[in-house]
């Protein structure tokens, strides 16, 4: 046998080792249990591959993204058997790694029930036990069709090879390259339990599969288009450690306390009601409440930063977006045209910016008055597919802050430099302060404008990305068909992340739109444009802070920031009192003078989340004063009126937590 010469990789670190032909990448990291896949010349390989000479080979740890997704994948192999060993008749969908976990898709004749999902989590952890083997080989798009003859969205997915797409999952099984089907392989015999069409790879066996989880179905269309057939699909999670699982699983049931939707219906802050139509939102009066002053403060802070107020109608001719390119690049995702005045299509408008630049050409524009910075809370329509509408952080109907800034090419530094500082002042006023930058480049399929312009308007953003001293990660062909991108993403109270503000440099629109202003020298000087959203959208950044304050608002935000709560009927008129004295100061505060017990009373205030319960009794009464009691259940008593009202009113100012 003839020596080969590999090189293995380690982090910088690079060992030269001589093998005989034939050894694999498992042999070359034996012992380390944690490495479950390798990556040769940058592509992963399973554990099997036998590596060739010259290669450079490095092993792929399960707890790192690309482990953990083939570690996920692995799982939802085994799902799948589980599923056709209980469901004969179950036909195969796609059972792609997602974020935290994986699904599997399955054409049954019922849904899955709960008592369904127990069986099939248990025979899982049987084939678990099993430790079946998975086996790569390579098959002709023939052979698979006479193999997986019985499965017809296999069959689809053969005839997709090489353009296979990534957003519905379809690439894990299929990509650019050969055909492959997954044998899972009995560990004693090697006799053929199971099979599927997969790109891979896979782990060794399915006893490296450490802790899984079964967690939900749901029904969901072929490949996530209506036109399909619906599917039954089963999500389930897999981590590298049982310790994981059980901290993940923790993690989930805090974030289900925190959902926006139970708490907007606990809270009474809105709805979603079915006779307007799925991600078509209601703000309740509470809620109501907390909109405004998130509005009012917003608007306040823009004053202060020269921002102007502008409004703009809901719907426009078709042609407006024909300018704006939206209708060549973003059709898809805009509502159906309404034909009105004798043929014209008419459309609610998916953004803003193609208006505000009317408001800018309405007149001729002077560089004196820029940089023009125009701003308006207005409202979009975007038709979401139904599968992904989820209350109000993905909804049809919203209202951005959104502004559009004119420039020249001068000021775009510095304007862009101020914007962002701006943008990160005023999301740590709403309470979110642990950030991160990401920084959207153009796609390759999918822009307007010449490369050089891109190429200016991305190394200026990244210039002024590095200035705040934050994280920038890249994002490749995230941008928008007009320009490049700045996101900020801010990490919630419990560690999720969430796409907060954006910031676009734009060239063109002000190209397509024809826009000039006059320049010193009195020539005709197109302005650069910067799209910018502070929350994004006013519903999701509403959504983003109730779940990050768990529904506890700090009590500038809070819909009632004190409630009275006597001990007795005869300290209702004290109470009352304290209530119309610091609602002149402009606090919201409120009596519950129902006929309820004292602690029904406070555990009434506990649930709605109230910052300060004020109760009164005789001495109080007796001493002109109130007791306060917080939201964790401390107190503090014998507080003179006129200090409880300002020291509630020095909470509100401050927008401190109690």
């Amino acid at each position: 046998m003839s020596d080969v010469r590999v090189i293995i990789q380690r982090d910088s670190e690079r060992e030269e080792r001589v093998v005989t032909t034939g050894t694999t990448a498992a042999e070359l990291f034996a012992g380390e249990r944690s490495i479950i896949a390798a990556r040769v010349a940058g592509e992963l390989k399973d554990l099997s591959y036998q590596v060739q000479d010259g290669e450079t080979v490095e092993g792929v740890e399960i707890s790192s993204e690309d482990g953990l997704n083939i570690l996920r994948h692995s799982t939802a192999h085994v799902l799948a058997q589980a599923v056709q060993e209980l469901f004969p008749e179950a036909k195969l969908g796609i059972g792609p790694p997602v974020r935290d976990g994986f699904y599997y898709d399955f054409d049954v004749e019922k849904p899955f029930t709960p008592e369904d999902l127990k069986a099939i989590e248990k025979k899982m952890q049987e084939i678990q036990k099993r430790g079946q083997r998975f086996s790569r080989r390579v098959v002709t798009d023939e052979a698979a069709r006479e193999e997986l003859a019985d499965e017809p969205y296999k069959l689809e997915l053969i005839g997709l090879k090489g353009s296979a797409s990534h957003d519905d999952g379809a690439d894990v099984e299929v990509g650019a390259g050969e055909l492959t089907i997954y044998d899972n392989l009995d560990a004693k015999t090697g006799e053929l339990c199971w099979k599927d069409l997969c790109r891979g790879p896979h782990l060794p066996t399915t006893r490296n599969i450490p802790a899984f989880k079964l967690m939900r179905n749901a029904a969901a269309y072929w490949r996530g288009s209506e036109k399909n057939p619906m599917l039954q699909r089963i999500y389930g999670t897999a981590w590298p450690s049982k310790d994981e699982l059980k901290a993940h699983l923790e993690f989930l049931a805090e974030a289900e306390k925190r959902d926006h939707r139970k708490l907007g219906s606990e809270l009474d802050l809105f709805s979603i009601p079915e006779q307007i139509g799925s991600g078509l939102a209601v703000f309740h009066p509470k809620g109501g409440i907390v909109r405004r002053v998130m509005e009012d403060y917003s608007r306040r802070r823009h004053e202060e930063e020269g921002y102007e107020f502008v409004y703009t109608p809901h719907a426009t001719k078709g042609k407006l977006f024909e300018t704006s390119g939206h209708l060549d690049w973003y059709a898809d995702g805009m509502y159906p045209p309404m034909q009105l005045d004798e043929g014209v299509d008419y459309y609610l408008k998916p953004m803003n910016c193609p208006m505000h630049n009317l408001i800018f050409d309405a007149r001729g524009r002077s560089y004196r008055e820029l940089p023009l910075r125009l701003f308006e809370f207005g409202t979009v329509y975007r038709y979401e597919k139904s599968g992904v509408v989820h209350g109000l952080t993905r909804a049809r109907g919203f209202t951005q802050d959104d502004a559009h800034i004119y420039c020249t090419r001068e000021q775009m530094s510095e304007e862009l430099d101020k914007t962002l500082t701006f943008v990160l002042n005023l999301l740590r006023d709403y309470g979110l302060t642990d950030f991160y930058l990401e920084l959207s480049t153009k796609d390759p399929e999918k822009f307007v404008g010449s490369d050089e312009a891109w190429e200016e308007a991305t190394e200026t953003l990244r210039q002024v990305a590095e200035k705040q001293g934050l994280p920038l990660v890249p994002d490749p062909g995230g941008a928008a068909f007009y320009g490049p991108k700045i996101s900020v993403q801010a990490k919630d109270a419990i560690g999720r992340t969430w796409q907060m503000s954006t910031i676009q440099l734009d060239f063109n629109l002000p190209e397509r739109f024809d826009l000039e202003y006059t320049a010193a020298d009195g020539s005709k000087t197109r302005p650069v444009m910067i799209h910018r959203a502070l929350f994004g959208s006013i519903e999701r950044f509403f959504a983003v802070l109730l779940e990050h304050y768990a529904g506890a608002f700090p009590a500038w935000l809070a819909p009632v920031q004190a409630v009275g709560i006597p001990i007795g009927d005869a300290h209702v008129d004290h109470l009352e009192k304290f209530a119309d004295a610091a609602r002149k100061q402009g606090l919201r505060v409120e009596v519950d003078s129902s006929s309820d017990r004292m602690q029904k009373k406070i555990r009434n205030a506990q649930k709605q989340k109230v910052p300060f319960m004020v109760i009164a009794g005789d001495e109080d009464m007796a001493n002109g004063a109130v007791s306060f009691r917080y939201r964790d259940g401390s107190q503090e008593n014998g507080i003179p009126v006129d200090e409880a009202i300002a020291k509630i009113a020095k909470v509100v100012e401050e927008r401190a937590q109690v």
